[in-house]
């Protein structure tokens, strides 16, 4: 597609770069737009034939709402959301565009989207599925396609759950009184990259973090899940009661025969 526009709102930010660099690279024109910089929404709307909107999941769907309406029937809408059920459900309600949602599933630390998984979730499409198909199989991405639902059902697992845990094991280290000079001469290498997971996520933008588990739409369960298995752990524990404790890892593990 020659003389394509592409504009990302939120381009500014670690994720957006590296899309504008992606796209840059096939000779695309991109416009990015920051809090302070580059076009504002209307006028990206009227230059881009695809507008992605690149911003965190708790402003994402006022982004939406607000670039929504202003695109046409042959444009391309998309979003690079942690959760992808309630934009893509915003983006298919606010704008006639074609409507894909996409989640990379990686930090904006990478260089490039070679070897790391993109996942797409197309809502409304006609023309612009296969573009977005190829452009990211064509630059070494795994693209895993599904719908936004099942997505957020299995971040719930992927993100929410694996993010609580560590984030509930940092403040548990705090409440403790861990003095992380001292620990850290007693590390393992497994615990040393668990360390380094849970200073990400205390340092590195933990408002991110905090909305990835608070607005996915499956975390209750999660919840009540969570509580009755540690109930029943503690219960173990309590007693010094090894073999359930064994017993309970026996049979209610992904392993278990």
């Amino acid at each position: 597609m020659e003389g394509l526009h592409i504009g990302i709102i939120g381009g500014t930010g670690g994720m957006g770069r590296i899309f504008a660099a992606l796209f840059r690279g096939e000779g695309y024109t991109v416009h990015c737009a920051g809090r302070t910089t580059g076009p504002d929404i209307p006028a990206m709307a009227e230059t881009c034939q695809v507008i992605i909107v690149s911003v965190p999941i708790g402003i994402t769907v006022q982004i939406i709402e607000e670039v929504g309406p202003l695109m046409g029937d042959d444009a391309l809408l998309m979003d690079l959301t942690s959760l992808k059920a309630e934009p893509v459900k915003a983006m298919l309600r606010a704008s006639p565009a074609e409507v894909i949602g996409l989640h990379p599933l990686f930090g904006p630390g990478v260089e490039a989207v070679a070897g790391h998984i993109i996942g797409i979730c197309p809502a409304r499409t006609e023309r612009w599925l296969d573009w977005v198909r190829d452009i990211f199989k064509k630059h070494g991405a795994i693209v895993v396609e599904t719908t936004p639902e099942r997505h957020d059902e299995m971040m719930t697992l992927v993100q929410a759950l694996n993010h609580l845990n560590s984030i509930t094991m940092g403040m548990i280290m705090k409440e403790w009184g861990v003095d992380l000079e001292e620990v850290e001469r007693f590390t393992t290498p497994i615990f040393t990259q668990k360390l380094a997971i849970i200073k990400e996520l205390f340092t590195n933008n933990p408002r991110l973090y905090a909305d990835i588990i608070t607005l996915n739409p499956y975390i209750d369960t999660i919840l009540d899940l969570y509580e009755k298995t540690l109930s029943e752990v503690r219960y173990a524990i309590k007693h010094g009661d090894a073999e359930t404790f064994t017993k309970l890892m026996e049979t209610r593990s992904l392993w278990s025969s």
